[in-house]
């Protein structure tokens, strides 16, 4: 069976600091540029909280479940000399240096097993990497690799997804509903998930630690093609950025563009091409550079 390569794009390892999106602020399916909210503040842009709770830039953005969990750590320290170094000022606001309580509990927790001998941190490891790397993007790459040989399959997947997917036998709890949306030469599609981080598990694997960090969530609907760029995506001007708002009802997969100069290639060939961040819509799907193996 033919495994995929990681396929990651270079995620940036901080994003600006930015407010986190308002619970009850966001919620719709589709957002260009004129946000469509709930309660808008001047100008139909969302209004900020009273107190601002800004990510620090320390590089806390980590591709990986082990790094970012050793990654509180170091920042912890980093944290402690922040608020001394504070406790002058006369701030009115609130810094997050830290990862959020739920994934300092996590670290407490595996920590407490690995050192009782309850749990293999290899065999963890392997579970985890198995559901991030393996099951889920495979899954969603066959799905891509046959709408692009087969015109009538694509049809039915960006008609009825959840039908065409049952197709390959996908769906669940977490990918019963799933939208498909196309990429083209005139529009691009991103996923976030401003309030969590649903996600077509059974297309895609684990969400990664970026796509449900603070940064990500806020910006990628605050300044999409800012995030786009700091993925190593530059689009032209002419090019629309649609943004989806995935939720627990109702979760979206980018179909994205096939790669120029493929079109001899196998169905399989295909597949291998296909990357989670090109799913996501953080990345483009490209042909290996001559003399890489996949």
């Amino acid at each position: 069976m033919t495994e995929l390569p990681t396929g990651r794009a270079e995620v940036p390892a901080h994003f600006n600091a930015q407010p986190d999106m308002p619970a009850a602020g966001f919620r719709g399916s589709l957002v260009k540029f004129d946000w469509v909210a709930r309660t808008p503040g001047p100008k139909g842009k969302f209004s900020r909280r009273s107190s601002c709770a800004c990510l620090k830039r320390e590089r806390l953005m980590d591709t990986t479940r082990r790094g970012f969990l050793a990654s509180t750590v170091a920042a912890s320290g980093v944290a402690v000399t922040q608020n001394v170094a504070h406790g002058a000022d006369d701030h009115a606001h609130d810094h997050q240096a830290l990862p959020s309580d739920p994934a300092l509990r996590v670290k407490s927790l595996e920590s407490l097993l690995v050192e009782k001998g309850l749990v293999d941190p290899a065999a963890l490891d392997a579970v985890v990497e198995t559901y991030e790397r393996k099951v889920g993007p495979r899954n969603g790459a066959r799905v891509v690799a046959r709408a692009w040989v087969d015109p009538a399959y694509k049809s039915r997947l960006l008609a009825d997804g959840r039908s065409a997917l049952k197709e390959f036998g996908y769906g669940g709890a977490t990918g019963e509903d799933t939208l498909v949306v196309e990429n083209t030469p005139r529009l691009h599609n991103l996923v976030v998930c401003t309030l969590c981080s649903c996600y077509p598990w059974p297309l895609l694997g684990l969400p990664p630690v970026w796509y449900k960090s603070a940064p990500y969530r806020s910006r990628a609907v605050i300044d999409p093609r800012g995030v786009l760029r700091e993925f190593g995506v530059t689009l032209a001007d002419d090019v629309e950025v649609r943004v989806w708002d995935s939720t627990a009802e109702l979760r979206y997969l980018v179909l994205p563009e096939r790669p120029t100069g493929s079109e001899n290639m196998s169905e399989e060939a295909l597949a291998a091409l296909v990357t989670r961040d090109a799913m996501v819509g953080v990345a483009q799907v490209a042909l290996p550079q001559k003399g890489a193996q996949l």
